[in-house]
């Protein structure tokens, strides 16, 4: 499928078209194409050929030629022109945090930098801060920046590397000589950023096995090609490897190449100390080296003494001590949800209509969909006015008598202005099945201010949930400077349910911190955060995280029943 580099060109169009300074509607039709594309469960080709690319959400004209040209020979004549009039590493500086457009055009045009290297430098020697709308807390931003992104330099949001692996396994299907196969790794950990997809076989063919993997369509290079593993790069420079084992061995070796380096080293600790040795072909008798078992994961967690544990919850966190005392959670399951609480429409800065998201969330088989569109301060995302919400609680009484099948909940994603006070009276809020309370600005406040802003968001009688909580964006922006405890023990004292947020570059809550908020208590939802149908696929994404964090069905509102929600949300 070539839906991730029509993405990935769009994109880049839309990075380069700012740093020109092109307004902002326009770059913003890139963007919203490029997630629509990414998220398609369709090959862009086949929808190419067909004379449909119309028909997806936010594509017209102009950029069904572009789409046409890009699937046809892999490249986009007026990306390239736009690339002769900016260098290529300027680009690069639009991904570290706190570096939006207009800054980066000023670095470029009166500093001549065209590289992180050479932005390190210049900010690392004080050069910036008598450059106008620069100084030396932008300065020190710009390095805290920098550093956030090589911590998570080679690496892709889980979302890319779920998607290039589910594909590859479908194709792998395919060849007869393959017994067992499977995603490893941290991908199989359902972990937020990926560095490579790890692939396990079983197979009397091992040779065979990879020829059929080195011939994928989506490989433009094979990196290393061997009779038990061999690695290959796909279009999107993601790299896959793929090992080869013989069946006897194939549960011990996906347990091996599964767990964190901690969850095995602590788990080959115990089997030692039970008179075992443990490596990715079995479970051995230390003293005679025989084989005890290795066919099965749950073979090797059961002998050594432990209840089989979830791949998500294989990172050392205490999942031995657990699974030793039968303590473990029974995790959320990826089909347990009944619903999607975070939707944009075109009431707000979504892409598609209630009906049209409705629709969609039925055929999901969900029970029910919130539209949780934007407050009025919130010009940027078209935020609703109170003489807007009228119409649109119209609309949706009117959709929930067409569509009798599914619950269309109207809520809204309240801003939390920088003292705490929320963008709509509660003459207004109590009006809405639901409310969500956000932060989208001042995201540098002091830790206290934060605190305080948000924890008083949450004393409000009408609110329900706090969404995405710390405000993070993967590899692009740290959270918020916030007291989490505070903020989870403010959410258990005044019944406000946490946000997992689904939408790939967030998951926020992460997983670390929604198990800390479990353990004291407090209630969760999920939200796919959509601005188009599409993107209510990402809930898998917040499933896992849920799943990492220890989280169990009764955790999670969504997975209750339509009846139950109406009853505690009282809509």
């Amino acid at each position: 499928m070539k839906n991730q580099v029509v993405a990935e060109i769009f994109n880049t169009i839309a990075d380069l078209l700012d740093v020109k300074g092109e307004v902002f509607f326009k770059t913003r039709a890139y963007r919203m194409a490029a997630q629509t594309i990414v998220t398609l469960d369709e090959d862009i080709e086949k929808i190419a050929n067909q004379g449909r690319l119309q028909t997806i959400p936010g594509v017209g004209a102009a950029l069904a030629e572009k789409i046409k040209e890009i699937v046809t020979t892999g490249k986009l004549k007026y990306l390239e022109r736009l690339k002769k009039e900016i260098p290529a590493g300027v680009l690069d500086l639009l991904s570290i945090q706190g570096l939006g457009p207009r800054k980066v055009a000023a670095l470029y045009k009166n500093r001549g930098i065209t590289s992180i290297a050479a932005l390190k430098q210049a900010a690392s020697s004080g050069q910036l801060r008598d450059l106008e709308g620069f100084g030396e807390i932008t300065e020190r931003n710009i390095l805290r920046g920098i550093q956030l992104l090589e911590k998570t330099s080679g690496r892709v949001l889980l979302h890319v590397a779920y998607e290039d692996g589910m594909r590859y396994l479908t194709y792998l299907k395919k060849c007869k000589h393959i017994t067992h196969l499977s995603i490893a790794g941290s991908l199989r950990r359902m972990k937020e950023t990926i560095g490579d997809v790890d692939i396990l076989a079983s197979s009397t063919q091992p040779v065979k096995v990879m020829e059929v993997f080195v011939s994928y369509p989506e490989v433009t290079s094979v990196l290393a090609k061997g009779t038990t593993k061999s690695s290959v790069l796909l279009n999107d420079n993601l790299q896959v490897d793929l090992r080869v084992v013989e069946e006897k061995s194939y549960g011990a070796a996906l347990q091996y190449f599964t767990g964190s380096k901690e969850h095995n080293v602590t788990l080959r600790g115990i089997a030692i100390r039970k008179g075992y040795k443990l490596n990715e072909y079995g479970l051995f008798e230390k003293k005679t080296d025989k084989y005890v078992t290795g066919k099965t994961e749950g073979d090797i967690y059961k002998k050594i003494g432990f209840s089989y544990i979830e791949p998500e919850l294989r990172e050392n966190r205490g999942e031995f001590e657990a699974a030793e005392k039968k303590r473990l959670p029974t995790l959320v399951g990826y089909d347990d949800i009944r619903g999607d609480f975070h939707v944009h429409s075109l009431w707000s800065d979504g892409s598609d209509s209630v009906e049209t998201l409705a629709q969609a969330a039925q055929q999901k088989g969900y029970s029910f969909i919130g539209i949780t569109d934007h407050s009025q301060s919130l010009r940027i995302a078209n935020g609703l006015t109170e003489e807007d919400i009228q119409k649109k609680l119209k609309e949706i009484e009117r959709l929930n008598k067409k569509l009798p099948d599914i619950r269309i909940l109207c809520g809204t994603e309240c801003d939390i202005k920088t003292d705490g006070t929320l963008d709509y009276p509660n003459k207004v809020l109590k009006q809405f099945d639901f409310v969500y309370i956000a932060v989208h600005t001042s995201f540098k406040m002091e830790r206290e201010a934060m605190t305080k802003r948000i924890i008083r968001g949450m004393t409000n009688e009408y609110v329900d949930f706090v969404a995405h909580p710390t405000g993070r964006l993967i590899s692009k922006r740290d959270p918020y400077d916030v007291d989490l405890q505070q903020l989870i023990d403010a959410a258990q004292e005044h019944n406000v349910r946490l946000e997992i947020n689904a939408f790939p570059d967030r998951l926020d809550l992460d997983d670390t911190a929604a198990k800390l908020a479990k353990d004291h208590g407090v209630g969760f939802v999920l939200g796919t955060d959509s601005h188009n149908s599409n993107h209510m696929e990402f809930m898998r994404y917040g499933v896992a995280t849920a799943r990492r964090g220890w989280l169990e069905k009764k955790d999670i509102l969504n997975t209750y029943s339509l009846s139950q929600i109406e009853k505690i949300l009282g809509a």
